[in-house]
């Protein structure tokens, strides 16, 4: 029996996302294209909307250029149109940016249901680099990096976000040249802060104009900063934190001292760190410094998003563009695809309160999606309505273990420069116990 394939009719047939493509859908692809006016004026080989999912679709199979894409957009399909390179090239130049960044507008902010800390919706704030093609015209825009392991052998891009902790979606994201620091472009992320939003960030944010920003939006803060700052305190709390005020902000310091030790054969292994934290939660009682203390360790789930955009979909590739503007084009789209994959995970943890977000596996719901998408299913939503799909329940049919307490070491693990590569460093995970104690300020 001939297998039945429900996508869209005729050239319209190889634009979709498989499965994504319910999270994606044309209504909504059509949308940002009528609103940036980049509706083709005729029916060609290659609509505007499929040109937009052709490179949603390069979000996923980033190891390939753009005409084995259109292979596996079109395999499913019975018949389809086979572009040229070129057309390929064209089309994407035609769509230009505009309807990508409005689509990622759309699409970002936290999942219906997302789960709260006491009411609030924790997120953090952080940037990473990316490495894109040593192309003349790429460097008329980004530079070489430098730092002390070796310069970068690709010019690179600073990406910030802020993420919401726990679901791992995209709230917010800007880029640009990495010559510009993470505090200047920080400032355009306040945008996307609303009451009930708890913002994590480490201390390079910890800068008292940004703090004010950040309080005029009415969201509540968790910062680090150095520890020697000097804060003075106008009232002192039990728990040993107490209250200051900077740039007009009335916050709360919370100073911790964490130790943590290895257990079993490895008790030696032992490491003491000192932490001070500026919150705006001042209520002692409603939110315990001991409490915003274990919280502010949800920080580094940020740091997991960026392995999975940089490691899982992109594989440490650089991105394929050779022109500033190709590269704003293609990064949205992968931020996209992101948002999509895990907007998709989200539905299916949310729909399954006994898994825990921690525990769905972004692979397999990567490669669950580019299965849907060679075979162009799922693209259509059936009379029955399917709440997880192919993706959720290969995701919940093989969850990541829980979350072991252990510790590694922070250093380059593949150093651009062997010369400059560090040797002699325990780079075993340690399973740790940690023992956290409030200092009196």
């Amino acid at each position: 029996m001939p297998r039945v394939v429900a996508v869209a009719e005729g050239a319209f047939a190889p634009g979709h996302l498989g499965e994504l493509t319910r999270i994606v859908p044309f209504e909504m692809v059509d949308a940002v294209l009528e609103e940036t006016k980049r509706t083709q004026r005729r029916v060609r080989d290659l609509p505007s909307r499929v040109v937009v999912y052709l490179l949603l679709g390069a979000g996923l199979f980033t190891e390939t250029g753009y005409g084995q894409v259109w292979a596996r957009l079109t395999a499913g399909l019975q018949q389809a149109a086979r572009p040229s390179s070129s057309a390929l090239a064209q089309a994407r130049r035609r769509i230009g940016v505009e309807p990508l960044r409005a689509l990622f507008a759309l699409l970002a902010g936290p999942p219906a249901g997302a789960r709260r800390w006491r009411g609030l919706l924790v997120c953090a704030i952080d940037g990473t680099l990316m490495s894109i093609p040593d192309s003349a015209a790429n460097l008329t825009r980004y530079t070489h990096h430098t730092c002390n392991n070796g310069g970068s052998g690709y010019p690179i891009l600073r990406l910030l976000t802020v993420v919401a902790c726990g679901t791992r979606t995209l709230i917010d994201a800007v880029f640009g040249p990495a010559g510009i620091g993470e505090t200047t472009y920080a400032p355009d992320l306040v945008r996307c802060l609303r009451p009930g939003m708890l913002l994590l960030a480490d201390r390079n944010f910890a800068v008292a104009a940004l703090i004010a920003a950040i309080a005029d939006t009415d969201a509540d803060l968790l910062i680090r900063c150095k520890n020697n700052r000097r804060l003075p305190p106008i009232q002192r709390y039990p728990d040993g934190s107490y209250l200051t005020i900077l740039a007009t902000v009335k916050l709360r310091v919370i100073d911790a001292e964490i130790a943590v030790t290895g257990t079993g054969k490895y008790r030696a292994k032992r490491r003491v760190g000192r932490y001070r934290l500026l919150t705006t939660l001042t209520d002692h009682d409603a939110f315990p410094a001991r409490d915003l203390v274990e919280l502010y360790h949800q920080r580094w789930e940020i740091e997991t998003c960026y392995l999975e955009l940089k490691s899982s979909i992109l594989g440490g590739r650089v991105l394929r563009a050779r022109t500033p503007t190709g590269i704003e084009q293609e990064l949205y789209a992968l931020l996209i695809t992101y948002q999509a994959l895990r907007s998709a995970i989200a539905d299916a943890t949310t729909n399954h309160p006994t898994t825990s977000p921690d525990q769905a596996s972004f692979t397999i719901a990567l490669h669950a999606a580019r299965d849907q998408v060679i075979h162009a299913a799922g693209v259509i939503t059936d009379t029955t309505i399917d709440l997880i799909g192919r993706i959720g329940r290969a995701v919940l049919a093989d969850p990541l273990p829980p979350r072991r307490t252990r510790i590694s070491p922070r250093v380059v693990k593949r150093a651009n420069s062997k010369h400059q590569a560090r040797t002699g460093i325990d780079r075993t995970n340690y399973q740790t116990q940690i023992n956290i104690q409030i200092l009196p300020g």
